[in-house]
């Protein structure tokens, strides 16, 4: 006759009960990227847009990843916007902070910043904020795509005393992707991804779990040596470049906003909120809307680029 062995019946529930009652830690992200404040003619409406729906989703904080706006007075209503937000808020330094001949520290002088690459800590998570804009070489201009030994070095103190998974931000990416007209990811970024996976080979507890950015206007994720590189699309538009003209608007919002005929804006603004868990889960809320005008395929834009182009921040559900 079948005989019930209680002390494994025992073991088994209070095993069950231990898995059950093991805690998770959860951070929700408020995030946004490329707002390019300047540039659009409803820039009021998007930002507000973004952060109307931030106060109702509540967030443990919010980040916008970068070429948000320049420190011009006639700005200043957008960054009063941004900063209505109750909670944690934290910017990104781009490459488009710095236009009309805004230096960087003034720009991070702007937001209340002490430098452009930092730290914080959040729900057990912990998380690095990284500037690309550092200069490779004294005699380099233009527009920067690089992480400067300084920054690396503060980078690895960074990860050895990190007390929980860790979350990177940056403005450029930190993997590389070939462009139509040029090539994006900072240009060190096969040292950067080397470092990361050093560090997670020998700390698996306290492991870089995602990297995300913004700057190239494009929908991605890719996982890298079990590390997930996610890119962030704009708020506001993809670049096409004069190759790609179009009127889009009136022709008065044209002539006060001369960049936007280079573009393909998205009717509404886009952003998402992103929950990730200890369970070993980032989940993308993501948002979708439509190309205002013309899509860039029927303009001639190289077909090959829809794999990462769309008037979307794409629902992802993935796993580290």
């Amino acid at each position: 006759m079948f005989k019930i062995n209680y002390l494994v019946v025992f073991s088994l529930i209070f095993f069950s009960l231990t898995i059950s009652a093991k805690k998770f830690n959860t951070v929700k992200v408020g995030m946004c990227a490329d707002v390019h404040l300047p540039t659009m003619h409803d820039s009021e409406y998007r930002i507000t847009t973004f952060i109307d729906a931030m106060k109702k989703e509540k967030p443990d904080f919010i980040i916008e990843l970068g070429d948000f706006g320049t420190p011009e007075p006639k700005y200043a209503k957008y960054f009063d916007i941004w900063n209505s937000f109750s909670g944690d808020k934290y910017h990104v330094i781009g490459n488009h902070e710095m236009d009309g001949g805004t230096s960087r520290e003034k720009a991070i002088e702007y937001r209340n910043m002490q430098t452009g690459h930092y730290s914080f800590q959040k729900n057990g998570f912990s998380f690095i904020v990284l500037d690309g804009n550092d200069k490779k070489n004294p005699e380099a201009k233009g527009y920067k795509q690089f992480i400067g030994p300084e920054q690396v070095s503060w980078l690895k103190t960074e990860l050895a005393k990190a007390s929980g998974p860790i979350v990177i931000f940056s403005h450029q990416g930190l993997s590389f992707y070939k462009g139509v007209e040029e090539n994006y990811g900072v240009e060190n970024y096969q040292q950067i991804q080397d470092l990361l996976a050093a560090h997670n080979a020998q700390n698996p507890t306290t492991k870089v779990v995602a990297c995300f950015n913004g700057h190239t206007h494009l929908d991605w994720a890719e996982n890298i040596n079990g590390i997930w590189y996610i890119t962030i699309t704009s708020m506001s538009y993809h670049w096409l470049g004069e190759n790609y003209e179009s009127i889009r608007y009136s022709a008065e919002i044209d002539k006060n906003f001369k960049w936007i005929k280079y573009t393909a804006p998205f009717k509404e603004p886009l952003f998402t909120t992103v929950e990730i868990s200890t369970k070993g889960t980032i989940k993308i809320a993501g948002k979708k809307t439509e190309w205002v005008g013309p899509t860039p395929w029927e303009l001639g834009y190289p077909e090959e680029q829809k794999k990462y182009m769309r008037p979307a921040i794409s629902k992802r559900n993935l796993k580290f």
